[in-house]
């Protein structure tokens, strides 16, 4: 099924291809940095086996709003160091979090890594429907993901 081209966002780091492809693809680095820079990881959710058919998994806290962002999916393109394709469902609902269903609603997104030695460029770009008033918002809460993983490699 082709999905619209939503948004992408990238950025380079200075860090090496090693550091940055354990950030996205290993469960504890994500838990330490996969929210936005406003908001939290909540413990124990994260789930990554980068592997074509693995599943990876995430949970936000929103408390302002009073709920959490459960996100999930499934490889189905794993390239080391190179790139990352994988499907990407959403709910509020921690039991639909936890089944996982494999034929919930869901997104395409591709992580795009390029080695420039000392730095690492990165591209995160999303795929599927949304409402065009949402896209820009979603295109800006992803620039603070990245400020999020700024702030793991600084550390």
């Amino acid at each position: 099924m082709q999905q619209n081209f939503l948004y992408s966002v990238e950025r380079e780091y200075s860090t090496d291809i090693e550091t940055m492809w354990h950030a996205w693809t290993n469960a504890a680095a994500l838990e330490s940095w996969y929210f936005p820079t406003s908001l939290g990881s909540v413990p124990g959710t994260y789930a990554s086996a980068a592997v074509v058919g693995g599943i990876w998994a995430a949970a936000v806290d929103v408390p302002d709003f009073g709920f959490v962002a459960y996100f999930w999916g499934r490889y189905s393109t794993v390239e080391r160091h190179k790139r990352l394709v994988h499907s990407m469902s959403y709910s509020q609902d921690e039991s639909e979090f936890l089944a996982r269903p494999a034929d919930a609603p869901a997104h395409r997104v591709e992580v795009d890594f390029e080695d420039h030695g000392d730095k690492v460029w990165v591209r995160f770009t999303q795929f599927g429907e949304m409402p065009e008033e949402q896209i820009e918002a979603t295109k800006a809460g992803m620039g603070t993901y990245f400020d999020s993983l700024a702030n793991y490699l600084d550390r």
